[in-house]
């Protein structure tokens, strides 16, 4: 494996005039890695991946492509990147083989070569059968599909995808994490941004957690996860419980012992979020005898082993779903 790291992202910035886009972001990826970005809608992510595409520049900080510094030679690192962009743009009047020709001929790659890496790229991702129908006749899944196979092409050393499988059904996004770690495989090297938890936990070989424009935890899964620690308990004392008893029940789980955090989600109709280590005894039975010898009752309960999702609840104080449900509020409170 190379010393020179495939990706390299030093104290990265990027405003849009007042707003922060990029507060300050860094990550560094070895060749053969997949790397995620993990966050909710507004949280850099997307900017993150204009600026190391070159299709941004940033206001501070340094990226590096395979050692080739983006700002001062974007042309010699646009050679190394495929980029597929979230939205899907694809001229439907075309066929799949014909909009990969179009591909190849921008990419000025000879004819014959050309030729023989469609067939190939088809055939990677399951569209030989439908490479000469038109492109509107595709479905989402098929339509994305074609767009990686666009992205790859030209043999990039990097391939970058902004949230892959947004809006696809199971089977389609089953399909492209197979075809990732199949990539992978080839040794090409995978970065790429998504809310999905599930989909970052099963494909990241090291993860980035970015909130509000910065990195707020780094490692692979298994370290982030570790490094919460204990056993997840969220409860509801009501189904809408009102803050005042919410509070009332946080301050007495707090107190016992192996409870190591306790957090109000409002989101959930202020639900307690718990951090417990277990001691030997049930915790749930424990907090449950608790509540009770003070007159509350448990109206729900759930008990897990740490997610991503505790990761970044520790970190901020709410889950991603929240934070995605937060972000989708704000933008239409801006457009009314």
């Amino acid at each position: 494996m190379s010393d020179t790291p495939a990706v390299l992202v030093q104290q990265l910035q990027k405003r849009y005039g007042s707003t922060v886009a990029v507060a300050d972001v860094s990550f560094q990826v070895e060749p053969g890695q997949i790397y995620g970005l993990l966050g909710p809608n507004g949280a850099g992510k997307t900017t993150t991946l204009h600026c190391l595409c070159t299709l941004l520049r940033p206001d501070a900080g340094r990226i590096e492509v395979c050692g080739i510094p983006v700002n001062e030679n974007p042309k010699a690192v646009r050679e190394k990147l495929g980029f597929v962009a979230q939205e899907v743009a694809l001229d439907k009047v075309l066929t799949g083989r014909e909009l990969l020709q179009l591909q190849a001929d921008l990419y000025h790659l000879p004819r014959p070569l050309a030729q023989e890496r469609i067939a190939a790229v088809l055939e990677l991702l399951g569209l030989a059968d439908r490479a000469d129908q038109r492109i509107g006749t595709y479905s989402g899944g098929l339509r994305k599909r074609l767009d990686l196979a666009a992205g790859l092409l030209h043999q990039p050393q990097v391939l970058v995808l902004d949230e892959p499988t947004v809006g696809l059904d199971i089977p389609s996004r089953q399909a492209i994490w197979d075809f990732l770690r199949q990539l992978k495989n080839t040794g090409v090297t995978v970065v790429l941004s998504s809310h999905y938890l599930e989909e970052i936990d099963l494909l990241a070989d090291r993860v980035a957690i970015i909130d509000r424009g910065k990195v707020i935890a780094e490692g692979t899964p298994e370290e982030l996860k570790a490094r919460v620690g204990g056993e997840r308990i969220t409860l509801k004392l009501q189904e809408f419980a009102p803050p005042e008893l919410a509070q009332r029940g946080a301050e007495l789980l707090a107190s016992l012992p192996f409870v190591q955090k306790v957090v109000i989600n409002s989101a959930q109709g202020n639900a307690l979020n718990l951090v417990v280590q277990r001691n030997g005894e049930d915790p749930l039975s424990q907090i449950r005898a608790c509540l009770e010898a003070h007159g509350l009752e448990i109206f729900s309960s759930t008990q897990s082993r740490p997610s991503l999702d505790d990761v970044y609840l520790a970190a901020t104080g709410q889950t991603l779903l929240d934070a995605e449900l937060a972000a989708a509020e704000a933008n239409l409170g801006k457009k009314k």
